[in-house]
């Protein structure tokens, strides 16, 4: 039985750490991991949620990608849930506001507070957002 995802693994191109801490740790609020320390210096480990959180520890893992992965914007993505709509326009907004003032870690695009968001449209839809991290990675968020 499936009880849920321990991680997501995202390519970067190599040698971005410090841009995938900037916008993953300081933009999106996750926590930087210790990974293995024989991976130390080719993986990058975030925890979703606090750490006192009662839900199972879930994860983004970030990893040194080929140029071939970074070649065209793929339509593949995570899909994060946020706790509150209070919650996702204030994400909303950190990120639009990373995208706007650029610098390292900045997103590639990101959907504007206030605009229609750039995903596909129909009443199925909750409230939702998103953005291509700095390396193209697609990034939904939603309720």
């Amino acid at each position: 039985m499936l009880t849920g995802i321990h991680h997501v693994n995202l390519v970067v191109p190599p040698n971005t750490f410090p841009a995938a801490h900037a916008f993953y740790a300081t933009t999106l609020g996750m926590t930087p991991r210790a990974v293995p320390v024989a991976q130390k210096d080719t993986l990058a480990w975030f925890d979703i949620g606090p750490a006192d959180s009662p839900h199972p520890r879930q994860q983004v893992h970030i990893a040194f990608g080929k140029p071939e992965d970074f070649s065209f914007p793929s339509s593949r993505h995570p899909c994060f849930r946020v706790a509150s709509p209070e919650d996702l326009l204030a994400l909303r907004q950190r990120v639009w506001d990373h995208f706007q003032r650029g610098g390292e870690g900045a997103p590639q695009a990101a959907d504007q507070p206030g605009k229609e968001d750039s995903g596909a449209k129909g009443v199925e839809y909750p409230q939702r957002f998103f953005a291509r991290d700095f390396a193209g990675n697609r990034l939904e968020f939603t309720l």
